[in-house]
């Protein structure tokens, strides 16, 4: 019997801990705890700290993670909560992914100063944004744009908007769902034009291999969909080698027993791309995934990557 509270790893960023506490209120409901037996501990990351340059020039996926890992391998937390985006897709030795929690929307949304949309922004705008996947998409879409780095917490980027450093942003809807901030949305793209990173919309939990009663306590809130759709998403990445310096998208969908993959691989300038399409079954998800990912990456070739560090 568990007397002492389970430690739940966290950033402290709003968005960060709006997850966390989805996470303890899930698990309170579905073994019928209350609240004094979860303890919420807040970390900050090399990720955090860093705010003055790209993802991409310091280190990319693992910068929102590594801290947090550190203190799960020590024992210090029982598990951590993180945005399944941000996992790198190599975890340290003796952690897993061990759960998901039903995912929320994928899509990616527009916040626009000068015009709701992009199409509509006038020729020559800026746009910010930290993910090169966005930055490059954005460039498909609009090559006159100029796009700028972007980075610092949701409320960050939009007072930054709001002081006119730059005429849109784009943001995970889920995000700002989570955050209660959708009333700044002035429209939300298309994933099958504009596709999402891989993992996005989802949480994930972390723990240490072997626990088993943690493992046992974390099942009851894992969503079987949401695992197997990110699966497979990062199972694409990882054939990729796929990481915060490369624009890559994807995202899988399931049907029933089946699931069907959308896989999307651009050069930073958003002028050369390959897109893969395929499905199969849910129970096979992250070998559909690597599948895809080598595809693509067989079908570029080597030079079409040469430009992506």
């Amino acid at each position: 019997m568990q007397t002492k509270p389970f430690r739940i790893g966290t950033r402290g960023s709003p968005l960060a801990l709006a997850q966390a506490h989805e996470a303890r209120d899930r698990l309170m409901a579905a073994h019928n705890l209350p609240e004094e037996m979860f303890e919420i501990v807040v970390l900050t990351t090399r990720g955090d700290r860093i705010t003055d340059r790209s993802l991409a020039e310091i280190g990319g996926k693992g910068l929102f993670t590594e801290e947090l890992e550190q203190k799960l391998v020590s024992g210090a937390l029982d598990f951590a909560v993180h945005s399944a985006k941000d996992m790198p897709t190599h975890l340290p030795d003796g952690l897993h992914l061990s759960a998901y929690l039903p995912r929320e929307d994928i899509r990616d949304a527009v916040v626009g100063r000068t015009a709701r949309k992009l199409i509509d922004l006038p020729h020559g705008a800026t746009v910010g944004s930290s993910s090169l996947r966005r930055q490059a998409l954005i460039r498909r879409m609009r090559p006159d744009i100029n796009v700028i780095t972007f980075r610092g917490l949701v409320e960050t980027r939009l007072r930054k908007l709001e002081e006119g450093q730059v005429d849109a942003t784009l943001l995970a809807l889920a995000g700002l769902k989570r955050l209660g901030k959708v009333e700044v949305i002035t429209d939300i793209l298309d994933p099958d034009t504009f596709p999402p990173a891989p993992a996005q919309g989802a949480i994930c939990i972390e723990s240490r291999v072997g626990d088993t009663k943690i493992d046992d306590l974390l099942a009851a809130v894992n969503d079987a969909a949401t695992f197997d759709t990110v699966s497979c998403e990062r199972a694409f990445l990882a054939a990729l080698d796929g990481s915060c310096r490369t624009p890559i998208a994807g995202y899988a969908v399931c049907e029933g027993d089946l699931i069907r993959f959308s896989g999307l691989i651009l050069t930073p300038d958003g002028r050369s791309q390959h897109a893969v399409t395929t499905d199969g079954h849910r129970r096979d998800a992250a070998a559909l995934g690597t599948r895809a990912g080598q595809d693509v990456r067989a079908r570029a070739g080597s030079t079409f990557f040469d430009d992506w560090h």
